[in-house]
């Protein structure tokens, strides 16, 4: 009898959160930029593949912005354990953008300042992507729990 109580306890005290749990979180942002996650599934068997090719031809071009002012950070990331958690991903960038990034050189225009040889720079990219499983972009909302109220 006590554990029916329980139980139905628990369960009212849930059903009562619920709605709150659904309300949006009270969102703040980092003054002046915009932090989004890009995460990669590679193709079991590639890993090192897609991290070579993305060391040789994608992180150069970031870096190169980064420096020019329209990146605040690069960073990026691979699952401490295999299979630790979700297996939705094997590598991620964070890109800390700043939402006044000056002017400059277009990404278009970098990537000819970064890679003469276009030719080899479009079929090393193009593999990239062909062992990919998936790729999804997240920007980001900071939340700070529990300010303002």
């Amino acid at each position: 009898m006590l554990r029916a109580v329980l139980v139905s306890v628990f369960v009212v005290s849930l059903a009562l959160a619920a709605p709150e749990a659904q309300a949006p979180a009270a969102q703040t942002a980092a003054k002046g930029t915009t932090t989004t996650w890009y995460f990669y599934k590679v193709k079991w068997g590639y890993q090192d593949e897609f991290v070579r090719l993305f060391a040789r031809n994608h992180l150069p071009l970031l870096k190169a912005q980064e420096k020019a002012g329209h990146f605040v950070s690069v960073k990026t990331y691979v699952p401490r354990y295999h299979g630790d958690g979700r297996a939705d991903w094997t590598f991620a960038v964070e890109l800390v953008a700043r939402d006044d990034a000056p002017g400059g050189a277009s990404e278009a225009e970098l990537i000819k300042q970064l890679y003469p040889d276009q030719a080899t720079y479009a079929k090393e990219e193009q593999r990239r992507f062909e062992i990919l499983e998936a790729h999804w972009d997240v920007p980001l909302n900071q939340v700070a729990p529990g300010e303002g109220k």
